[in-house]
This record gives structure tokens, sequence and C-alpha cells, in this order.
């Protein structure tokens, strides 16, 4: 938020009996709002290859990463955005449309602001015989009759700017990326402050914004009746099987957002048996999360 004073804000008070004004110039940031978005990022270190028979290959759908949408079937991609951000406040106030001859000519501020004051009456005495009628002509119709009140608005909002001054709202979004390993208690971001804004973890101008990472589930390979681990199947399509954690971030003591996410690297690989989905009878189908690896839906 900037706001700026206006040159007469000395006299607002006394030809505008007005006490809310901004008197000095000055630039402060506030954190609006704090969301998560989970992304998938593509493990370069651990690629898995599938090899099909001439003339059985299914059709698989993958993101530009090369992270499975799904096979045999159509892609489940959900929207994974934060919500929009509100759009800025500008200043669209410009005060040099509104000074008069007189104004200009003044020999001081003080007489400026004087000149001012009885500009500001003179719109107020204008638009008030326009709307109980008392003027000797009135607009031709109701479009005409709007721009002239629109006009005498916004005539009247400048000239007060000059008292008052002016606040203008810019809202800047900052992204940052992180990749939960395990638990972590309140690990710093990055840091914010009232004046400055964003500044770097190690800029002590700013107080911190954390992160803190609780495990709430490990991802575990499935079992049989006997609790003994499924075995792999050969030629198996990998697959991940996430874990989960609550993430919560947090600034000046107030958690700005908690949420439980699935998380792959607190999971395990594992495999459908790829010949399922070249089946000539009832080939099979399949729906991943690309954010996560997970199986979402197996069929045919």
């Amino acid at each position: 938020t900037v706001c700026k004073a206006g040159p007469y804000y000395k006299y607002a008070k006394k030809y505008l009996g007005v006490t809310d004004i901004v008197t000095e110039d000055s630039e402060t940031w506030a954190i609006e709002r704090v969301c998560m978005v989970p992304r998938g990022i593509a493990d370069t270190e651990n690629r898995y290859q599938l090899t099909f028979k001439s003339g059985q290959t299914p059709y698989i759908y993958v993101n530009p990463d090369g992270l499975i949408y799904s096979i045999n079937a159509e892609p489940e991609i959900a929207d994974l955005s934060c919500p929009p951000v509100a759009p800025d406040e500008p200043d669209s106030i410009d005060v040099s449309k509104v000074f008069s001859e007189e104004l200009l000519m003044s020999g001081s501020i003080a007489k400026m602001a004087e000149v001012a004051a009885k500009q500001i009456y003179r719109i107020r005495e204008s638009r008030l015989d326009l709307l109980t009628g008392d003027v000797d002509k009135m607009p031709a119709d109701g479009d005409s009759f709007k721009l002239i009140i629109a006009q005498l608005d916004a005539q009247e909002a400048a000239l007060t700017a000059l008292f008052l001054g002016t606040k203008s709202v810019e809202r800047v979004v900052k992204r940052v990326e992180y990749c939960p390993e395990d638990d972590v208690e309140s690990e710093i971001l990055f840091r914010f402050s009232d004046f400055l804004g964003f500044v770097d973890a190690d800029d002590l101008s700013g107080a911190p914004v954390s992160i803190s990472v609780t495990v709430t589930e490990k991802g575990e390979y499935p079992v049989d009746n006997k609790g003994n681990i499924v075995e792999l199947p050969k030629k198996a399509l990998a697959y991940t099987i996430p874990g989960k954690a609550v993430i919560a971030i947090s600034y000046d003591g107030r958690t700005y957002v908690e949420e439980e996410l699935p998380i792959a690297q607190l999971g395990v690989v594992y495999g459908l048996d790829s010949s399922w989905f070249v089946d000539k009878k009832a080939p099979a189908n399949a729906v991943f999360d690309a954010t996560t690896g997970a199986l979402l839906r197996l069929g045919k």
C-alpha cells in the first residue's frame, strides 16, 4: 500500500473539517493470503522403461515431463491452482486537471488551499442543484445527467485528494518451491518486512515466514493375506504409493494455511503387470495422479 500526502493536508481540518488524512508519504506491505499447490516434478534419476510386443502398444497420455496421466483411458487432470489474485487498486486521480488559473496564480500554499476548498464547495453546490432540479436547464436525458454527475464527482475527488492525500494498493505474488522430505519444524522459507516486503531468509530486516511438515503416513508395499509383501510383477508399469504429511505455513504468530497432502517421496514405488494393458480380449485401463504418481483408478 502506497500512501501519498496531499500538498494541502495541513489545511484539511480548517477548510474541509476532516482529520482522517494522509500526512506523510509511506509504503507498507502485508501478507494477504497464502496457498499451497502440490506439483509433481519428474525424478530424472529414476526412469522406468516399458516394452511391448510389436502391434500391442496401448495408448498412453503423459505430461510434458514424461509423467504418466493414463493408459487406455482419458486422463483426469485436476485444476491445481491458487484462487485468482484480487486486482490492484491504483491511484487513478489526476489532480493536474483541476488546477484552475485562480488556483495556480495564488501566491502561497495557504491561498491555494483556500481557492481549492472554494472550488470543492462550488462543485458540491452544482451537484446538489442538479439533483434537486434547481437549474435553468436540466440535461437532455438520463445518460447526459449521469455523465455530468460523474464528471463533478471526479473533479471533487481530485481536489479533495489535495487535502486528504491518496492511497493505492498493488498486489505482488511470490512463488516458493519446497520439496518436503521428512518432519520439519518451523523451517524458514523467506522473511517478510512490513516496509520492504519479501526479503531473503538471512535478511534480519524481515520476520520469518516458516514451514512445518508433520509426516502422518508413510507409503507401504501391498501385502498378501499372510502379511508378506506382494512380489513386484515382471516388466511392471511403475507407480507410486504415496505417503501423507500435514504442511503448515506461518508468519508472525499466525498460521495462514495448514493442509494434509499426499507426498510421493514419503511413499514407495510399486508396479502393475504391463501385459494387462495389451490383453486382446479385455485390455486394462488405468488413470494416475501426475502430481504424486499414485494410481487413481484401474479397470477393464
